[in-house]
């Protein structure tokens, strides 16, 4: 087995992890008037964070929007968001969403080894090349073609590393500069981890080759079985090439009650209670992601207005059941590369303990049984993801 391969089998032997998104937005995870006792508000997710890493979530991801859109009324800010969560948690590591475009690379950095110092370590970002117009142009700023916003991105993240683990940092791309630079302190010095965490989305090509030479994480809207793959496969495929490995996370909401009628009847509710005009004008304003590159593959570039109302595709990736069945179809992802997924609710509070308490415990028995038996290594293989 070569030596990736072996990195990518130590990676997915290790024990699955979970993050959550953070409802630093109104509106809750779904576009829909159907009740949601979530609560955009600092005080309700700072007993969420909690709860969260007492119910076994190892990430929070905090979302970045700017302006009023497709039922987020309003919108924290996602660093000073997730620095505050940061301090208010003991264990938990905080992402915070941010656009190239709109942050200065150099300051961002700043920021970052600020709360990752405050927090011992504990610090992550996600860089999102950016998909709504008007955050852009209402700002001032430029709105550039689709892959040029990736060019970006990849100065972007290469300026993050630059600047964290060189002492005399210097880059000049087409975008960013860097002369002689040296920030102090660099990041809190963790084994294994030679920075914070760099987590990086979007389905197209362009995505999935920037993370393949750059990033640390892949996230994927929700997938099934198969869209996963050939996401896994393109990444790993780039990724050897620049002789790196890269992480895989994967976005699905879930809803888990103790008959698959119950949960399939919520989930019917939310489509059916859908704020139709929200998420027609989302579905407007993503439309030109597939288009807008070469060969199609952009986000929502297949997205039905069921998948919109969870507008990460979240119902895609078929976490809705009963406990058994959530688990096993969160373990089956495992076998087909995902490292972390990235987790929606109805109702947080309620629904992250029921996922500790009830979900949780039978992953990690369904972990061990592929581990010991050894099925693990050989369904990675057979899913390509060891040899891609």
């Amino acid at each position: 087995m070569t030596d990736i391969s072996s990195e990518r089998l130590e990676a997915a032997s290790a024990p699955l992890q979970f993050a959550y998104w953070v409802p630093n937005v109104s509106g809750g995870l779904v576009v829909s008037t159907i009740e949601q006792r979530t609560d955009w508000s600092y005080d309700y997710n700072r007993k969420l964070a909690v709860l969260a890493e007492n119910n076994g979530f190892d990430y929070a991801l905090s979302q970045v929007r700017y302006i009023a859109s497709y039922g987020a009324a309003y919108q924290h800010e996602s660093t000073s968001f997730s620095l505050a969560l940061l301090l208010a948690t003991e264990r938990l590591k905080v992402i915070a969403a941010v656009h190239p475009g709109l942050w200065q690379p150099g300051v961002l950095a700043k920021f970052l080894t600020t709360a990752d110092h405050l927090s011992g370590g504990r610090a992550a970002v996600n860089v999102v090349s950016g998909w709504f117009k008007d955050e852009f142009t209402k700002l001032g700023e430029p709105w550039l073609e689709h892959d040029e916003r990736y060019r970006r991105t990849e100065e972007f993240i290469t300026y993050l590393r630059r600047i964290w683990t060189d002492d005399h940092a210097e880059l000049k791309g087409d975008f960013y500069r860097l002369h002689d630079f040296d920030l102090k302190p660099k990041p809190v010095d963790l084994p294994g981890r030679p920075h914070p965490e760099i987590f990086q989305g979007g389905n197209s090509t362009a995505a999935r080759a920037l993370a393949g030479r750059v990033s640390d994480w892949y996230f994927s809207n929700g997938k099934d079985f198969d869209g996963l793959t050939e996401q896994v496969v393109d990444v790993n495929t780039e990724a050897a090439l620049h002789g790196r490995t890269v992480k895989f996370g994967l976005n699905g909401f879930l809803i888990g009650r103790d008959s698959e009628s119950e949960a399939r009847d919520v989930l019917r509710e939310i489509v059916d209670k859908a704020d139709r005009q929200a998420v027609e004008g989302f579905g407007s304003a993503v439309r030109q992601a597939g288009p807008a590159t070469s060969d199609g593959k952009g986000m929502w570039q297949d997205s039905e207005f069921a998948d919109l109302v969870q507008y990460n595709d979240g119902f895609r990736t078929g976490l809705i059941g009963t406990p058994e069945q959530i688990a096993e179809r969160i373990v089956a992802y495992k076998t087909r590369g995902v490292n972390l997924f990235l987790l929606g609710f109805l109702h947080y509070l309620e629904d992250v303990e029921y996922f500790g308490s009830t979900i949780l415990p039978l992953v990690r028995e369904l972990e061990a049984d592929l581990t010991t038996s050894g099925r693990l290594e050989s369904e990675l293989a057979r899913n390509g993801v060891l040899s891609a």
